[in-house]
């Protein structure tokens, strides 16, 4: 089957969806949609891959360590539950052979969430980031699976640290997911063969219109980010992957093209950029 629409990164894994998590799933399932649970750290990671293993069809997974995870952390309790007063999430050490394990699983199809969030941080933690950042991508041309980037403030290290690895780069390179980066960002990640990923946020935000214009429809793939950042009109709510047809209408209407042709030619960008 050919899905009408891909969601390429997306949490239904994670603590939000704990009650309902398969009537989500198959809401977006009946109607097409399909979707990459991406992890952020060992148990969400694991629990991609068991979520994949229980859908035939159209539920993949990714599995790395998310920059925010190498030293504690504020305490999500939409990704990891609990949320005891004073819990902070734990701080990871990147192991290669844990991720390669998981990684050999037939519904891994890409490593990641991994890459750099600088926002409020001090230089002894971005060193951790950039460590934990480099062996992810040392994983990933291992096993020749593309990457899930995160990228928060810090694009001008991220591109020097993916340019280093240029010769090895898996082809296509991955994926930026919620892209946040200025046009001369977009020009160099374009040349290093990366695609680029639009979420909620452009529905309601006209930051991103001229860097979505810039980018070719070709390297452009939708996500939801789900279950944060939900798209107009589900503001407020909690997100899921059905909900990124309204990423593919804001697309298709700033890109001005028919909202068939965005979801047709980001299905083919998804299944050849992971292999699908």
């Amino acid at each position: 089957m050919i899905p009408h629409l891909f969601d390429v990164h997306t949490h239904t894994q994670f603590a939000a969806f704990k009650d309902d998590q398969d009537a989500v799933i198959r809401r977006a399932l009946d109607l097409g949609v399909w979707m990459m649970n991406v992890g952020t750290q060992r148990d969400t990671s694991q629990a991609a891959i068991e979520t994949a293993h229980r859908y035939p069809e159209g539920v993949y997974a990714t599995v790395g360590l998310h920059p925010s995870h190498t030293e504690k952390s504020y305490h999500d309790t939409q990704e990891l539950g609990g949320g005891e007063k004073g819990f902070t999430s734990r701080g990871e050490e990147f192991e290669p052979s844990y991720y390669r394990e998981l990684a050999k699983d037939s519904k891994v199809v890409a490593i990641g969430e991994c890459g750099l969030d600088y926002y409020r941080l001090g230089e002894e933690t971005k060193e951790k980031q950039k460590a934990a950042f480099s062996k992810q991508i040392d994983l990933a041309t291992e096993v020749k699976k593309p990457l899930m980037i995160h990228c928060r403030h810090a694009f001008a290290d991220l591109i020097s640290i993916v340019s280093s690895y240029l010769q090895v780069l898996s082809s296509p390179a991955g994926v930026v997911h919620f892209f946040t980066g200025a046009i001369d960002d977009a020009r160099s990640l374009l040349d290093l063969g990366f695609y680029f990923s639009f979420g909620g946020v452009i529905t309601f935000a006209r930051d991103y219109d001229e860097v979505v214009k810039y980018i070719p429809l070709e390297r452009i793939l939708f996500e939801t980010d789900a279950p944060y950042v939900a798209p107009v009109p589900y503001r407020g709510k909690r997100n899921e992957p059905l909900y990124v047809i309204e990423v593919a209408k804001k697309i298709a209407e700033v890109k001005n093209v028919s909202l068939e042709e965005a979801c047709a030619g980001t299905v083919r960008n998804a299944r050849n950029l992971f292999g699908i």
